[in-house]
């Protein structure tokens, strides 16, 4: 949300920003100062011209302003200088998945301090081919926190430094990234890290997760068990950290990445902000002084890069859904990072190369330019240095002993949208755990989903739901886990869309299922049914899979009680459920998600649904699969792996292995480029029949895909499900297991020559038996059969995970074996591989471990 502010401040930054666009005044400092330079009085300049005009208003020098109120007593600044990448706002490190030696980061790494007074500026460390990046100062005011990336070396470490540029050491060392360090009042550390060892779900870099460690870096332990990036954690008040969470389970990939908090030990995560409301990212939180607000950037859309977008303020006072709490600062362009706030009306930023600082009404003054010889360095994370307060402690509640937590819900039956669901409806609550990326490939969700699921999931049982609505159980600690309300028949009534965690012996507690944060229980029952008893154990499914696989398990049963109608020699209803290849995925995978018979999320920015409406609860194959369609009746094992397949998300394969893999015409980064056939000569002496035998049907408005990775103009990764032009798309035409059988040759080949019959030439009788194609000895037909078989050719040359000799990329076995899952020796080309049984190894690694004894931090 943005409030434009209407006072004469207001009107004369406008002016002066109108002036500076054309070059009529100076900034606040010289073009290019010294390091030592003080900053020079700003002069208005006005612009040549024959006529006399009066001068342009002098932008308001904060500084001076501010010097005697909120910044009263700070004299120095830190900040951190480095090139800047413009990429996403978290792909700023490591490397991308496919490129192993183009690191992402970028060099000219200094760590300095500012003089606001004299306008000095002293280097603290300079590395030009390293890294620096997040500083944070002590409470004492002496001692400064950052990450620093050595010149030569391809990770940062956090590191720590004196104020006066004396007694640097490192604290911190591994093959991973440790960044965005925040000192802890419990004498800790937290941070982010890629030590998580995933990927992001739609990209191809790596994730970092909030971490903390003790002062000296040691005992190391996670704090979240999220899939996506957490970013910037910093202290509030009450003694809990503020981070930034990116997050979508089976919803929007680009939607979700708002406000969390959690107490230092990773106890009581919940939503702080935003995840109620999709678009922006909400970024690098801090509280502001004398106030219950807090500072933010809140940056467009998916983010801009380096944090980049407008300075926000926010209060929670009205819950964390009430987006009137929002409020943007009117200072343009909002290109501003880094804020910080010296009170509810001064705040300061970086701005490109500059340190800015900004009031409440969008005025601006320029404090420091970087000098000339930093080249195309940016100024980032400026901070002040002067001693404060720590926050409140906040007691440990874990007990690192344990491996698991407890869960205690109050009352199923109370949150949103529960309209029309019955006390005593929901039998029990079924846990489900997303499962983290060991690699990726794209910004899809290829070949997982079409449409749909970025991850796979796995289901870990299920839990009894007492009459009044309450559950108690244990759960895994340090998971990623979220819940499906069930009814007596197994169906989804409601379901999770965030996830949730415990940490080790922590026991969380919560009001309801989708409850609103900013309402209170509607009953109080001290306590509830299910704390008189012990905690629930999950109880797994006996007879089905933990992760589905739709080949493997679900496709079998489609071809015991489908195929009998819904193949190529029977289609009735156009629907063909045989599990022959596309390009992408197998044509039933494929037909069943383009006729609605799934109800997944669908990649929506959407944060809440009525009850039956995801999963088991809203699938209209629920209902085909329970007698209502035709007479089809299946056992209870086919039922329940059916069910828990669409629960669980409807993937198309139970393995990460797939990523990248068995696809023509599959993505890398967000192009159709992996065994794209469009140059393939087959391909190519294809292309004059569409132009003179199928153009004048197939129009722009009624396209057909004319090589195996056309996508016909539609988005790969949101696809519009309502579009007719889904059921003839390159998934679906070209059938790479019997390539006759492909509708691209079906569809123009007359009846009587064994097709369809369905394209015709133009003013043939609609009943007669005519089409383009009458007989299979035409070139035209040969030609596109010929396209058809080259697709089979290179598919069983490269393959697809559910056939035999499979092999997954070699950037899975690298990071395999970086994180200990694959022996280094470990060689793709001679060793054979079980990709299931290396995912689930790969999943144990990330498990939480006990300890022995909880480590104390010391200030």
């Amino acid at each position: 949300m943005s409030i434009t502010g209407k006072s004469s401040c207001t009107l004369l930054c406008l002016i002066a920003i109108f002036a500076m666009l054309a070059g009529a005044i100076s900034t606040a400092v010289a073009a290019e100062p010294s390091r030592t330079a003080a900053p020079s009085a700003v002069k208005a300049t006005p612009a040549p011209s024959a006529a006399a005009k009066p001068a342009a208003p002098a932008p308001p020098d904060l500084l001076r302003e501010f010097a005697d109120g909120p910044m009263k007593g700070v004299e120095e600044v830190v900040f951190a200088v480095r090139e800047v990448r413009g990429e996403h706002w978290y792909a700023n490190i490591g490397y991308y998945s496919h490129e192993r030696n183009s690191p992402l980061y970028r060099n000219g790494g200094r760590l300095c301090k500012l003089n606001l007074h004299t306008g000095k500026m002293t280097v603290l460390l300079e590395d030009k081919e390293g890294g620096v990046r997040d500083c944070c100062v002590h409470y004492d005011g002496k001692r400064i926190l950052f990450s620093y990336r050595k010149g030569g070396t391809e990770t940062y470490h956090l590191c720590a430094i004196d104020s006066d540029g004396s007694n640097f050491r490192q604290l911190t060392d591994a093959a991973y990234d440790d960044l965005e360090p925040c000192w802890l009042p419990d004498g800790g550390i937290a941070f982010v890290t890629t030590r998580a060892k995933r990927w992001v779900n739609c990209w191809l870099t790596q994730v970092a997760n909030v971490w903390r460690c003790d002062a000296d870096g040691k005992n190391m332990r996670p704090l979240s068990a999220n899939l996506e990036q957490d970013n910037t954690p910093w202290m509030l008040p009450d003694g809990r950290l503020i981070f930034t969470r990116w997050e979508y389970v089976d919803r929007s990939q680009v939607d979700y990445h708002h406000l969390w908090a959690m107490n230092p030990d990773g106890t009581g995560q919940m939503v702080y902000f935003g995840n109620f409301h999709p678009g922006g990212v909400f970024i690098d939180a801090k509280p502001i002084p004398g106030s219950e607000k807090i500072v933010l950037i809140n940056s467009p859309g998916h983010g801009l890069m380096e944090h980049m977008g407008a300075v926000a303020t926010l209060s929670v006072k009205n819950g964390p859904d009430d987006l009137k709490g929002l409020c943007n600062n009117p200072a343009v362009p909002h290109e501003f990072r880094d804020p910080w706030a010296f009170s509810d009306t001064a705040f300061m930023a970086a701005e490109h190369n500059r340190l800015v600082l900004l009031d409440d009404k969008g005025c601006k003054s320029t404090v420091f330019t970087l000098p000339k010889e930093f080249g195309a360095a940016w100024l980032h994370e400026p901070r002040p240095i002067v001693p404060h307060e720590r926050e409140r402690v906040v007691p440990d509640r874990t007990d690192l002993t344990q491996t698991t937590g407890k869960y205690l819900v109050n009352n199923v039956y109370q949150g949103r949208n529960m309209a029309g669901v019955k006390p005593g409806e929901i039998k029990r609550l079924m846990v489900i755990e997303s499962l983290p990326k060991p690699i990726n490939f794209t910004g899809g969700m290829d070949p997982l989903s079409y449409g749909g699921t970025f991850t796979l999931e796995r289901v870990l049982g299920t839990v009894p739901v007492e009459p009044d609505g309450s559950a108690y159980f244990d759960a895994p600690a340090l998971r990623s886990l979220f819940f499906v309300l069930l009814d007596a028949g197994g169906r989804s009534v409601k379901r999770m869309q965030s996830f949730t965690t415990v940490q080790p012996g922590e026991t969380f507690g919560c009001i309801g299922c989708h409850e609103n944060r900013s309402a209170a229980p509607t009953q109080v029952r001290l306590p509830p049914a299910a704390a008189k008893r012990s905690p629930s154990v999950i109880e797994p499914f006996r007879d089905a899979p933990e992760m589905l696989d739709f080949p493997r398990d679900i496709q079998p049963v489609l071809d015991r009680h489908c195929l009998s109608c819904h193949d190529y020699d029977k289609r009735k209803g156009g629907v063909i459920l045989s599990g022959d290849h596309g390009p992408m995925f197998s044509h039933s995978y494929y037909t069943l998600t383009v006729w609605h018979q799934l109800a997944d999320g669908r990649n929506q920015a959407r944060s809440e649904y009525p009850p039956h409406a995801l999963g088991t609860g809203g699938a209209p194959l629920m209902d085909k699969i329970e007698g209502k369609h035709h007479g089809v009746q299946l056992n209870d094992r086919e039922r329940l792996l059916i069910r828990l397949w669409l629960d669980l998300g409807a993937p198309y394969p139970a393995t990460y292995a797939a990523l990248g893999t068995g696809c023509i015409g599959g993505y890398m980064m967000n192009g159709p480029v992996l065994n794209n056939d469009r140059e393939w000569p087959e391909t190519k002496a294809a292309q004059p029949v569409f132009a003179e035998r199928c153009a004048s049907c197939h129009t722009k408005s009624h396209p057909v895909a004319r090589s195996m990775a056309d996508e016909i103009d539609l988005s790969f990764w949101r696809p519009d499900m309502g579009d007719p032009h889904l059921k003839i798309t390159r998934h679906i035409v070209f059938n790479l297991t019997r390539p006759e059988k492909s509708l691209i040759v079906l569809a123009p080949l007359a009846r009587s020559a064994g097709g369809y019959g369905l394209c015709k030439p133009p003013g043939a009788p609609a009943a007669a038996d005519s089409a383009v194609f009458t007989s299979t000895d035409d070139p035209g037909y040969r030609a596109l059969l010929a396209m058809c078989q080259s697709g089979k050719r290179k598919l069983e040359e490269v393959k697809r995970f559910d056939m035999p000799g499979f092999k997954p990329r070699p950037e899975y076995v690298r990071e395999m074996i970086r994180y200990g899952v694959l022996p280094p020796g470990f060689d793709l080309a001679k060793d054979a591989i079980d990709v299931y049984a290396i995912d689930r190894k790969y999943w144990e690694s990330l498990q939480w471990k006990p300890v022995h004894s909880t480590p104390v931090s010391s200030p």
